[in-house]
């Protein structure tokens, strides 16, 4: 878990932390409004999520699966392209100015 899980046992010794930690992050939101103009999602857009609509819809008290809007909102980034590329990560995509720019258009 790029380096946390590690992190947690050199300080505590334990995986007990890092489970509580885990379970909490099941529940923080995917995504942010701000002042009904900034769009924040933690990682970035999804090719399955064409509104704000479409994210108010997803149940976020869940486990991040490895696949689908709920993983794609946490783990794809923007990149240096045009159009939807598969994420090195091997989770989530990695997606191009021309994406960003059309989610923008349709959500106002």
């Amino acid at each position: 878990v790029y380096g946390f899980y590690d992190e947690c046992m050199r300080k505590y010794g334990h995986a007990g932390i890092w489970k509580a930690f885990t379970d909490l992050f099941d529940f923080m939101p995917l995504t942010a409004v701000i002042e009904n103009q900034i769009f924040c999602p933690h990682g970035g857009l999804s090719p399955s999520i064409d509104s704000l609509e479409d994210v108010r819809k997803i149940d976020r008290f869940q486990e991040v699966p490895h696949e689908g809007p709920v993983c794609d909102l946490v783990w794809s980034d923007p990149d240096d392209r045009t159009g939807w590329g598969m994420s090195p990560r091997g989770a989530g995509y990695t997606f191009g100015q021309d994406i960003t720019e059309q989610f923008n258009h349709s959500n106002g």
